[in-house]
């Protein structure tokens, strides 16, 4: 599998994740939605805040590419977040949108790509504005992982909550190959 067929996965696990994460928070309160659950991002809505945040800051990196035009365009009107944790919405709804929105931004984009177009060295500044170079590619399995990460840590808020989104495993999503 090449490179672009993983990053065309993820972004398939991504979207896939993220509607059963929603599906299980949009069954709980507004209330349970906001209880401290002593996590790094304390409650399931700052979590999930999160994870929004840091696709908006990576997504604004990444539209800097020459070959990713559309994706500079379709965020344009997105405001570049200014902390980690800053909550972009207090209420599910509107975060629920904006989720939606992304994963079909980060399809779309990922879509776009070639596999040239991974070898593409970004630079960029990192929330206190020091500057790096690393390569396209890098940083978008770091893009992916990062979301993995904080899922998982809302998928144990959401089963704190009584909330089980079921099977979460990449693997439900490679295909099996028939043996020869």
């Amino acid at each position: 599998m090449s490179q672009l067929a993983h990053f065309k996965l993820m972004a398939r696990y991504n979207a896939w994740m993220n509607d059963k994460l929603y599906a299980a928070a949009g069954q709980l309160s507004p209330q349970a939605l906001s209880e401290d659950r002593g996590a790094v991002f304390p409650s399931i809505l700052a979590t999930l805040n999160h994870i929004a945040v840091a696709d908006i800051i990576w997504l604004k990196r990444f539209a800097v590419h020459p070959a990713c035009a559309e994706l500079r365009e379709v965020i344009s009107d997105l405001q570049r977040p200014v902390a980690l944790d800053q909550l972009l919405f207090d209420t599910f709804a509107p975060l629920h949108a904006l989720r939606s929105r992304l994963d079909g931004h980060i399809s779309d984009w990922v879509a776009a790509l070639t596999e040239a177009d991974l070898e593409h060295v970004l630079a960029y500044g990192n929330m206190k504005g020091v500057p790096a170079q690393r390569p396209y590619a890098s940083l978008m399995l770091h893009f992916f992982n990062h979301q993995t990460h904080h899922r998982g840590q809302a998928s144990t808020l959401l089963h704190q909550a009584g909330q089980n989104i079921g099977v979460t495993d990449l693997l439900a999503l490679i295909a099996d190959i028939e043996p020869r």
